[in-house]
């Protein structure tokens, strides 16, 4: 696979992404697609994962299994996310990174925590410069990530307090998503950054090393959350359950060795056909993790420890208390429809 297979595989098929783009404008005209009381808008990231996970859903029918139809829009942008959700443009967002949360509700966002999705990082610290071996030699060193509090800029800066490393000594250049930052680590732009995991196997073909696991190293950083608004949660309580639910059933079927072809034909249809090996790599590593969190509800822990994580690096002044930021009943009651079948 070239560096430009690379690029395009995160993006969406033409089809999908003009149906983007009609949601696109159909929030932005205050219109609702999916305005019936059995409809939910979801808005996601669009990293591959969120575009394989979306197809499992809707090619084995799991919204029509529990009596709903659903509007998903996919950003890269996570202050459009945000946005869709505090304007209650969106009803949830389920396939993202979510450390912002904390900040918005800290600032009055009337919003919370409700679920989650894939719990451990799926990312690699990658480098392609020959002095750097460990992650404690990117101490004086650029370090390609995102934006100022979005995933890749949080989970390498966990990363790197993971080895003691002073991250004032650390120059963080916003490149943008993860598999932009493996271009720039492979154009040597960067010593080093973090990106997808499935990309491990096209590291030597561009003189990249891996230097850090973020799913070992850092167990209790979590990837993806859920959140919605307390006006959602009031008024449309039932179909997050129900949203909830469906995903819960494709986290319990993509976490299972059945499920192989299925996801790789998921990835073809969210990806692009000519996806096969990043789909093998990613089904495989989801494999290995059981990734996706078929409980639904996030931890005490875990939310604690993203709370912390947000305060040591100045993003939030001080842990909140859980019932502030978060509301699991809603993933608990999701769970239990999802085991039903």
């Amino acid at each position: 696979m070239n560096m430009a297979s690379i690029l395009s595989a995160k993006f969406p098929p033409r089809s999908r992404f003009l149906a983007g783009l009609t949601a696109t404008g159909a929030f932005a005209a205050g219109v609702h697609p999916a305005n019936a009381a059995g409809a939910v808008n979801i808005i996601n990231t669009g990293a591959n994962d969120s575009f394989a996970l979306q197809s499992v859903i809707t090619n084995r029918h799991y919204f029509d299994s529990v009596a709903l139809t659903a509007n998903t829009q996919n950003v890269s942008d996570g202050v459009k996310l945000m946005a869709a959700i505090v304007t209650g443009a969106s009803d949830i967002a389920i396939l993202t990174g979510f450390s912002q949360v904390f900040t918005a509700i800290e600032n009055g966002a009337a919003i919370k925590l409700v679920g989650s999705a894939m719990l451990p990082l799926s990312f690699e610290m990658y480098t392609a410069n020959p002095a750097i071996r460990t992650i404690k030699d990117l101490e004086g060193k650029t370090v390609g990530t995102g934006a100022v509090g979005a995933l890749v800029y949080m989970a390498a800066a966990a990363m790197l307090k993971r080895y003691n490393v002073d991250i004032n000594k650390v120059n963080f250049v916003n490149i943008g998503s993860s598999s932009d930052v493996f271009k720039a680590v492979a154009a040597k732009k960067v010593d080093a950054g973090p990106s997808q995991h499935e990309f491990f196997k096209l590291a030597s073909q561009y003189g990249v090393r891996i230097v850090g696991d973020f799913a070992k190293d850092l167990p209790q950083f979590t990837n993806q959350g859920a959140f919605a608004s307390d006006k959602a949660i009031a008024e449309k309580r039932d179909v997050l359950v129900r949203t909830l639910a469906a995903y819960g059933k494709a986290y319990k079927y993509v976490n299972s060795p059945a499920s192989k072809q299925d996801y790789i034909q998921a990835y073809r249809d969210g990806v692009g056909k000519d996806s096969d090996e990043l789909a093998i790599d990613q089904w495989d590593w989801i494999q290995q993790y059981k990734a996706y969190n078929t409980a639904i509800a996030l931890s005490p822990d875990r939310i604690n420890y993203m709370q912390q994580l947000n305060v040591q690096l100045g993003m939030q002044k001080a842990v909140l208390p859980l019932e502030k930021v978060a509301d699991m009943s809603i993933a608990r009651d999701a769970a239990r429809l999802a085991a039903r079948g």
